[in-house]
């Protein structure tokens, strides 16, 4: 099942989508919005998946489904927890600061939690004042869960999720490193999030959807140009699993928290930080690590963050070729208050 929030107030409208993206049919009268749907998933879901099989059979009352016409799946939800997963990915943004690898990460997920009162639409621009705080794109995978109870263990959690989706999460590079010294975490470095068109269920990813980790490749594009397609179930230290028991450590979670895989990120079969795409590696997520690659290489980095114009694009394909998710694509455009 596949579900998506057109742009209709501040928490959208729910309608179930159909399995090649064509096509969507209102979710009501079972329910307007996602986050209901979530509160009483139980009984909810089932009566969405009818829909979904009525869209899929044609006996169904349809319209045509727009990406641009689609809000994040949830708008705004009551917790949003990104982890880093990807412990390549945490070795040379760290690299990347003078920052070394404590043995700790090995065993203990990195999280933090963002904002999630304003979630970016799959093709909101990204609206920033300034383009030299360094701005970049992380492309990722995220989970939605139903209600966790405190202490759950990793095996159980992963019955709690409940949809799929990726991500871009955009970062200010510049202000990570003096945001982090003081000892306190990230707020200015981490401006809203996007997230693609539609959420789907586990079992549409079928055997792609194994062991809490979703593994296929993840595509990112930076000006139409390919700059990632990392395996996202690969080098992922943490599964979903684990880190949705890590969050849920000393509370528990609400229906409708997401969780953030983190950048997406491998290293090169030779176990080297990987190669850009041009020259036959699996790229990058992020334009920290490309720059960390060529500081290590070169001496210095010379691929710069994104600039006022420049569009990114994250999508993620099944074996066939065909989106999954729907596209997000956004442009970086200048805020002015």
């Amino acid at each position: 099942m596949k579900l998506a929030s057109l742009k209709d107030g501040r928490d959208g409208r729910l309608v179930v989508v159909s399995r090649d993206l064509r096509q969507f049919a209102p979710a009501e009268p079972v329910v307007r919005t996602l986050q209901q749907a979530l509160d009483d998933w139980a009984r909810v879901a089932p009566l969405l998946a009818e829909i979904a099989a009525g869209l899929e059979h044609g006996t169904t009352a349809a319209e045509r489904f727009r990406e641009r016409t689609a809000a994040s799946p949830l708008p705004r939800a009551y917790q949003w927890v990104d982890g880093s997963a990807y412990l390549n990915h945490v070795e040379l943004v760290r690299r990347a600061r003078g920052a070394e690898m404590p043995p700790s990460f090995f065993t203990d997920p990195l999280m933090y939690q963002g904002g999630s009162d304003a979630m970016l639409g799959p093709r909101d621009p990204i609206m920033l004042a300034n383009e030299e705080w360094g701005i970049d794109c992380e492309a990722e995978v995220a989970v939605i869960v139903d209600d966790v109870p405190m202490g759950i263990d990793a095996k159980r959690a992963r019955d709690h999720i409940k949809l799929v989706m990726i991500v871009n999460d955009v970062s200010l590079r510049n202000l990570t490193g003096p945001e982090l010294a003081k000892g306190f975490g990230f707020l200015h470095s981490k401006p809203p999030t996007a997230f693609s068109p539609v959420a789907v269920t586990p079992d549409e990813l079928g055997t792609a959807w194994r062991d809490g980790k979703l593994h296929l490749p993840l595509l990112t594009s930076i000006n139409t140009k390919p700059f990632g397609q990392p395996n996202a179930g690969q080098d992922m230290t943490f599964d979903f699993g684990q880190l949705i028991a890590h969050a849920a450590t000393t509370r528990p979670l609400s229906a409708g928290t997401i969780v953030g895989s983190g950048t997406v990120s491998n290293k090169g079969p030779d176990g080297s930080p990987g190669r850009p795409v041009p020259l036959g590696g699996q790229g990058y997520s992020c334009i920290a690590e490309i720059r960390t690659v060529e500081t290590l290489l070169e001496g210095k980095p010379k691929t710069p963050y994104l600039k006022f114009g420049d569009t990114v694009r994250v999508e993620m394909k099944n074996a066939d070729g065909h989106s999954i998710f729907g596209a997000i694509e956004q442009q970086v455009q200048k805020y002015v208050p």
